[in-house]
């Protein structure tokens, strides 16, 4: 399977890890395992940005694939791509301010920023496993 078949499954694949790494870090910190925290952040972080260069990489060199599916799933599969490509690309600051802060141990500005920045990058997380799912897997 050459490379530009593959990165897509890979994508989903570093989507659905960040987004299973920001629930074990939410879990942590609400148990006030600060370091547990940090440890499954970082981590979500750097899977985070595993998938955006893959991401790149793949719509750098293959063409785009269109959704095949009629009727109301494709309203469907359109809202959700569009909300998804707003809020991912809405959410890297939001996410670097929100880690930059936490960095610095910024106590409440972290958890006050990271109030809007884990739901927004769990929605970006899962709905772009949800797009892969659409476009490569239910609706071939």
């Amino acid at each position: 399977m050459e490379l530009a078949n593959t990165l897509p499954h890979l994508n989903a694949v570093l989507n659905c890890t960040a987004a299973w790494l920001l629930v074990v870090g939410r879990m942590r910190i609400a148990r006030g395992d600060v370091e547990a925290h940090r440890r499954a952040m970082i981590a979500a972080l750097a899977v985070s940005a595993l998938f955006l260069v893959s991401y790149l990489a793949y719509h750098a060199t293959s063409p785009i694939y269109l959704f095949r599916g009629q009727g109301g799933i494709r309203y469907f599969y359109y809202a959700l791509l569009i909300s998804h490509v707003v809020l991912a690309a809405l959410s890297l600051p939001l996410i670097l301010a929100t880690a930059w802060l936490g960095f610095q141990r910024r106590i409440p500005s972290h958890p006050r920023l990271a109030r809007w920045s884990f739901p927004i990058w769990m929605y970006v997380s899962l709905s772009g496993v949800l797009v892969y799912l659409m476009l490569y897997q239910f609706n071939p």
